[in-house]
């Protein structure tokens, strides 16, 4: 069913384990990720990103593909339906008034205290109803829905004032992260995480987890992180599967067939990031 993050993550922190976050870009990815999830019991977060809904339809139209899939695919798991990199408040009251479950509010290109200001917006208005709210501090590097950004680092003393005047369900903090693929060694700062984790006493989320090796993965989980967020790896696999299905059928044009050629190379995928974050 339905839920927000607020349970799930807190409960994940507890057992030192990570959530993790699928984004979906399409009806047929959103049916293989809560499948592949069902399966193996565990509760997941499907991330839709501003750009992602104008492609499906609206907020609305992606609200009705994820509650009808849980219907008709018999799913029996918690199901996040995630507003990811929310640009606005605007945005993220379209999204809750739609019927998502928890919303992402970023505004870390302003400065603290307006991120705060808009933060809380958006928290008063998702607590009315019973929506989570994640929210990001520094800036993660890479690209976001084409959106090129340098890494900067969050604070340790911002992030306290920050979490405790908005009153968040998670943190995004920038600990040397990149959305997209990484160029060259991801330099992760552990000891900084470790902190912002002691101080702020929230689950805090990994943005750009593709490209991240399993033992940092599994020591980032440690020092707090309870949320990852998985997308790049997730088009790349579809997208070679796909490439390769392609070029050995060139006469195949049926949509159907050509889409499902990625199925099982994306619910890999999947299978091997719920099995790594849950420590299974």
């Amino acid at each position: 069913m339905l839920v927000n993050m607020r349970q799930i993550l807190n409960n994940a922190r507890n057992q030192k384990k990570a959530i993790a976050h699928f984004n979906i870009n399409n009806l047929e990815w959103t049916k293989y990720i809560l499948e592949e999830a069902n399966k193996l019991n565990s509760p997941i977060i499907l991330g839709v990103s501003e750009s992602a809904s104008k492609h499906m339809g609206g907020y609305e139209t992606v609200y009705a593909i994820v509650k009808s899939l849980i219907k008709s695919l018999n799913i029996t798991i918690d199901i996040v339906l995630h507003l990811d990199h929310g640009s606005s408040y605007s945005e993220c009251v379209k999204a809750i008034d739609a019927g998502f479950t928890s919303v992402m509010i970023d505004a870390s290109k302003h400065n603290l205290l307006d991120n705060i200001k808009v933060t809380k917006q958006v928290v008063d208005y998702a607590k009315q109803k019973n929506v989570s709210v994640e929210a990001e501090i520094g800036h993660i590097g890479g690209s976001e829905d084409g959106i090129e950004g340098q890494v900067l680092l969050a604070d340790i003393n911002d992030c306290i004032v920050f979490v405790k005047n908005t009153q968040i369900d998670c943190l995004a903090p920038a600990i040397g992260n990149a959305h997209g693929v990484y160029q060259g060694e991801p330099k992760l700062d552990f000891e900084l995480l470790e902190q912002i984790s002691k101080e702020t006493n929230v689950p805090l989320v990994l943005h750009g987890g593709t490209g991240i090796k399993n033992s940092d993965i599994i020591r980032l989980i440690d020092k707090g992180i309870t949320k990852i967020n998985i997308n790049t790896e997730l088009q790349i696999s579809w997208s070679n599967s796909v490439r390769e299905y392609i070029n050995k059928n060139p006469d195949i044009y049926d949509p159907r067939k050509i889409i499902k050629s990625g199925e099982e190379s994306l619910k890999k995928v999947v299978r091997e990031k719920i099995e790594l974050f849950e420590n299974r």
